[in-house]
């Protein structure tokens, strides 16, 4: 009877099943078609965080072509309202400019850059960000993203007109054309999109303020959608240090990333592959990694196995390797990092520091914190975090971020702020707290929070500790200034009042009156004087044993 019904099938021709059914419907997307679908991904969740979004990535990108061309950067930022929620933004930059065909792949291509594979500081990372604000100014207005460049005086600029071709992640030219532009090097870009202008802790305005600390090399011109002007100078005229690209660290690698360098390499033998591909790996080290893993040296790559790669290793892991080179981040320094907080913002004490250089995961990072205390800073209100990462500020999802988790678990107590347990300090302080990286660890591809690795926690608390042991000392002198001012002004009160009373007891004269006020005072401030010798000398004591009792727990910590 089945062999009856399939036959009658089989006369009737083929029967579609639900499972051809859906292989009809199923087909690949492109990385534009998943962006534009999930641009919250990118930050673009909301038109508020739209503009800020967009006006970041296209300054980072500025920046990071000024710097790598070696030109103080000069930036022009402005956003115009042209009505109904809709804002037109314009980007001027004097960097080095972009090269005419490169133009359409990097504003109208995601996942397009140079900076993706290259192990160095740099501000942009994916090749994303630019070419996603271009999108959702073409999603929200329907209008294309307008670039002009200029590589060299002597040479033209170049106009383009560019939408994405969502369906293939590839640029679309509307308009290509060589025009006249007064600037001798730079590029331009304008924007068209709906978004919401606003002025707070999250907005373009704390943005291009909090660039300006950070970048004290640059000048950055900004104009507000009220036709306000504001210019932020530059505090320095030295460009930050030129980073150096760097090979992976073998400590920061993985089993199928290992398969896949192998699988890709020219070296002609395992040991030759491990001397090549990595840093911080001698040919004395690649060839102790080979005994650990019980593989020949002159191996050739096309003979290891998984199982072999897995051996490797797991030797490697076994073995002591240098840390990587620290000549591929540059951090901002101390100096500069006070630098920028008096340029923009007033207070009455500064300090920084910048730690020694770490790793995580293989990758090098460098943690560095600033204090701004007093002035003009509202003291009965929870302390500012301040957030950066390769220079770029970090204004939301605060609560989510290793930096805000690094602040609230420092015990500001002990250095003048108040604190309830594991909060934010409350005080007239800023605090900065910033990570230089070859590779950032975002939480998100928005890149609005730092990951919660130990080793970043570690060295974070540490800079803030560094940064609130010299608050402590600042706070503590301005605490014995003021009562000294304060004795001071009782002597000043009560002298009059003894010297005259000595008159009417002794019957003296006015100026032998004066006199004995002279007296009192000098007498007094004598002895004072030597109570206040008595009480410094106690006071470095304690400071030198509070010292000593604060970094003993550190250096266990480190031990550990």
């Amino acid at each position: 009877m089945v062999q009856k019904t399939l036959a009658e099938g089989n006369s009737k021709g083929k029967k579609t099943s639900k499972a051809h059914e859906m292989a009809k419907k199923q087909r690949s997307i492109s990385v534009a078609e998943f962006f534009e679908k999930n641009r919250h991904l990118l930050g673009f969740d909301n038109k508020r965080k739209a503009l800020l979004t967009t006006i970041k990535e296209a300054v980072d990108n500025s920046l990071d072509a000024c710097e790598e061309a070696r030109i103080l950067p000069e930036i022009s930022v402005e956003i115009i309202d042209m009505n109904n929620e809709r804002f037109r933004i314009i980007v001027e930059d004097n960097g080095p400019g972009i090269v005419k065909k490169q133009i359409p792949m990097i504003f109208a291509k995601l996942l397009y850059g140079s900076k993706f594979h290259s192990l160095k500081q740099s501000r942009g990372q994916q090749g994303i960000g630019i070419s996603a604000a271009a999108l959702y100014g073409q999603l929200t207005t329907g209008k294309p993203i307008r670039i002009t460049s200029k590589i060299h005086k002597d040479e033209p600029a170049h106009y383009y007109e560019l939408f994405i071709d969502t369906k293939t992640n590839t640029p679309k030219i509307i308009k290509e054309e060589v025009v006249h532009w007064s600037a001798e090097t730079g590029t331009r870009i304008e924007l068209d999109m709906d978004a919401i202008y606003q002025k707070g802790q999250q907005s373009v305005d704390t943005y291009i303020k909090q660039t300006a600390i950070v970048n004290p090399h640059c000048t950055i011109i900004y104009t507000d959608p009220k036709a306000n002007q504001i210019i932020f100078p530059r505090a320095t005229d030295v460009l930050p240090k030129e980073a150096k690209s760097i090979k992976p660290h073998p400590h920061g690698v993985e089993l199928g990333m290992l398969i896949k360098m192998i699988e890709s390499t020219d070296s002609r033998s395992i040991q030759s592959f491990l001397h090549g591909e990595f840093s911080r790996v001698s040919s004395a080290v690649a060839k102790e990694v080979c005994e650990k893993a019980k593989i020949l040296p002159n191996t050739k790559p096309s003979e290891i196995n998984r199982d072999m790669s897995e051996r490797i290793l797991k030797a490697i892991q076994n073995t002591k390797i240098m840390a990587p080179p620290t000549d591929c981040i540059t951090p901002i320094g101390s100096n500069d990092l006070e630098r920028g907080l008096k340029k923009e913002i007033k207070a009455e004490f500064y300090c920084a520091t910048t730690r020694p250089p770490s790793v995580y995961r293989g990758n090098p990072f460098v943690i560095e914190c600033a204090i701004a205390y007093g002035g003009d800073i509202e003291g009965d209100k929870q302390v500012k975090i301040m957030r950066f990462a390769n220079r770029v500020p970090l204004q939301l999802q605060q609560g989510a971020c290793a930096c805000t988790d690094s602040v609230m678990g420092t015990a500001w107590k002990n250095y003048g702020l108040q604190q309830s347990r594991r909060s934010i300090p409350v005080g007239p302080a800023i605090i900065l707290v910033h990570m230089s990286s070859v590779w950032v660890p975002f939480t998100s591809e928005a890149k609005e929070a730092l990951a919660h690795y130990p080793e970043i926690i570690k060295e974070m608390k540490l800079a803030l500790q560094e940064c609130g042991r010299k608050l402590a000392k600042y706070t503590s002198k301005k605490r014995r200034m003021k009562d000294e001012m304060k004795k001071r002004g009782y002597i000043e009160k009560y002298i009059p009042h003894v010297a005259d009373a000595l008159k009417k007891i002794l019957s003296l004269k006015e100026t032998d009156e004066k006199m004995i006020e002279e007296n009192l005072k000098d007498l007094l401030e004598q002895s004072r004087g030597k109570l206040k010798d008595i009480k410094a000398d106690n006071q470095e004591y304690d400071e030198d044993f509070a010292k000593i009792g604060e970094e003993e727990p550190q250096e266990e910590e480190k031990d550990e």
